[in-house]
């Protein structure tokens, strides 16, 4: 089984089997959960300062910030599994 790697802006890269869920950061609820892990410690800003845009949910709790767009990693995350199938199907 072969570890798909999606990549997430800035050159940062996640394990895209750990993915629970891909959110926009602008309700008030999805704010507390980023304030809440921050304080617990298991937040990762990959945003490299500039504005949220995304905010990925991991399996580990972890959750993770990032500076494109959650379509973009939805698309990213689908042309992997594309890659996958094309590969295996060879």
């Amino acid at each position: 089984m072969a570890i798909k790697l999606i990549n997430i802006g800035f050159g940062n890269i996640v394990s895209a089997s750990r993915i629970i869920a891909i959110i926009s950061p602008e309700s008030a609820p999805v704010k507390r959960v980023i304030s809440e892990s921050r304080e617990r410690g298991m937040l990762i800003d990959a945003t490299y300062g500039r504005r949220t845009r995304a905010v990925i949910i991991a399996d580990s709790g972890h959750i993770i910030l990032s500076a494109v767009q959650p379509e973009t990693v939805k698309h990213r995350l689908q042309a992997s599994d594309i890659q996958v199938e094309h590969e295996s199907a060879e």
